[in-house]
């Protein structure tokens, strides 16, 4: 994850103090940046500092077995590195947001994959070469013989079905219960693989700083599993009480959830921002529905808009007030606190244009020069549009609305008739180039505002998308 360093003059007291928040920022990613290099290279110095070298790289029968042992170091290190871009950290999330989080998570996904099946395949040949028997028989006799082995391989089948499961084709043929279930397995797979490291590794022999290195690894990185994905939802959760106070129909399909609690303040939510959402009813219970606010919280309500999209949403439209709800948040960097400049721009399409609504509606953007660019295939579907109306003449912020299919044949996200009289990012918000820009939609469509905003000069750190995944 990287964080693009181009920081433009200040000319106001308030650019100044977005400048000095963004550079901060820019602190912290490169100390957990360096943070991850670190602990690579520093497992690598300890299997060197314990005699790794002289043990597995003189003679040439051992070169597959200490290829190997480095293999899995390097794969087993970016594997807890990988746990922890999904533990829901707040300060990875608040640095990079949960969308790059997620996204570099995916990414170290195979070459972790391909760490540790090396590891294992060079570990069998150096092994065999030992024994003088192929790897297929050194496999058997390391099961059958060697104390905790069978726990790493049977590790190793869990890392695989994560890997399969991961694939995008296909994840969405799954339902999320059996999706969920099988990510546990990553969770197994780091247990599974730690009797065998600690028992019959070399390299981690007691009276080794690497045993320290690596349990203390082992030990906060599921420390930080357990504490935020797990303790503080639920103790959130039963501290600030939610309930469902009211639900409004919005339009055909459409209506918000307004929800009441205890001491909502203190969660420190913003516009923009989303939770996981569980409510106490029948069908809903075992389903997190990752949805954004589509207000900004007020201290004693927070409320989000939900669109009939699927079985799943469907039942939303059935809720009652007084149904209790379960939540973990708020997540995201969609907010005004990752702005660069003094200049906004906010795009939004269908159900997306609840999160551009809430952020529109935070305190801290009444001195920004803020455009809007709202998208519907029609009147009714541009969502809160009356909301999001009243609050651009309140902030005076300069408002236009695109409704109507796109044009047949042509890739592009806005309506056919503004792209056939000419249209294009650039002529709707000529000073787009120095603006911050924040998107959201469906992923397709948001896709095409992402290119055309590149293309009309918007540096990359400037365009702000936040995709709710699990």
């Amino acid at each position: 994850m990287t964080v693009n360093r181009d920081i433009a003059p200040a000319q106001t007291p308030e650019g100044a103090r977005i400048q000095r928040r963004y550079k901060w920022r820019l602190r912290r990613a490169d100390m957990l940046t360096v943070i991850v290099y670190l602990s690579v290279a520093a497992a690598l110095a300890l299997f060197v500092a314990d005699g790794g070298i002289q043990k597995y790289f003189t003679s040439w029968t051992q070169v597959p077995t200490g290829l190997g042992i480095v293999a899995g170091l390097v794969g087993s290190d970016l594997m807890l590195v990988m746990l922890l871009l999904s533990a829901r950290l707040p300060v990875i999330d608040r640095t990079f947001g949960h969308d790059a989080a997620l996204a570099t998570h995916r990414k170290l996904g195979k070459p972790v994959f391909y760490w540790i099946i090396a590891h294992m395949v060079l570990l069998l040949i150096g092994y065999g070469i030992l024994d003088g028997v192929n790897i297929v028989a050194e496999a058997v006799s390391l099961w059958n013989t060697v104390p905790d082995m069978w726990m790493a391989f049977v590790g190793t089948a869990a890392l695989i079905a994560v890997v399969v499961t991961s694939l995008v084709i296909v994840r969405r043929k799954l339902a999320y219960q059996f999706w969920l279930a099988v990510h546990f397995l990553a969770y197994a797979a780091v247990l599974a693989a730690l009797p065998h490291q600690f028992s019959t590794g070399m390299m981690f022999a007691d009276g080794t700083w690497a045993r320290w290195y690596w349990a203390a690894l082992y030990v906060g990185t599921l420390a930080a599993i357990t504490i935020f994905r797990f303790i503080l939802p639920v103790a959130k959760s039963l501290r600030h009480q939610l309930r469902v106070l009211d639900v409004v129909v919005e339009a055909p399909g459409v209506m918000s959830v307004v929800m009441s609690g205890r001491n909502l303040d203190r969660l420190r939510a913003r516009g923009g921002q989303f939770f996981n959402w569980r409510f106490w009813s029948p069908g809903l219970i075992l389903d997190p529905h990752p949805f954004s606010l589509s207000a900004a919280p007020d201290g004693r309500t927070l409320r989000i808009t939900v669109r009939d999209l699927g079985k799943g949403s469907a039942r939303l439209l059935n809720l009652r007030p007084g149904t209790r709800v379960s939540f973990e948040g708020p997540y995201g960097l969609f907010t005004e606190t990752a702005r660069t400049t003094e200049k906004v721009v906010l795009i939004g399409a269908g159900i997306g244009i609840t999160p551009i609504r809430a952020l529109l509606e935070d305190a801290h953007l009444r001195n920004a020069d803020i455009s809007v660019v709202l998208r519907g295939g029609s009147d009714e579907e541009v969502y809160l549009w009356q909301e999001t109306y009243d609050l651009c003449v309140a902030k005076d912020a300069w408002l236009r609305v695109l409704v109507g299919h796109r044009p047949h044949g042509v890739d592009t996200w806005m309506s056919a008739e503004a792209y056939n009289a000419g249209e294009r990012l650039s002529t709707l918000v000529p000073f787009i180039q120095d603006a911050d820009v924040f998107v959201c939609g469906p992923d397709p469509w948001t896709d095409l505002v992402v290119r055309d905003a590149r293309h009309a000069g918007v540096p990359a750190h400037r365009i702000h998308v936040e995709r709710f995944d699990f």
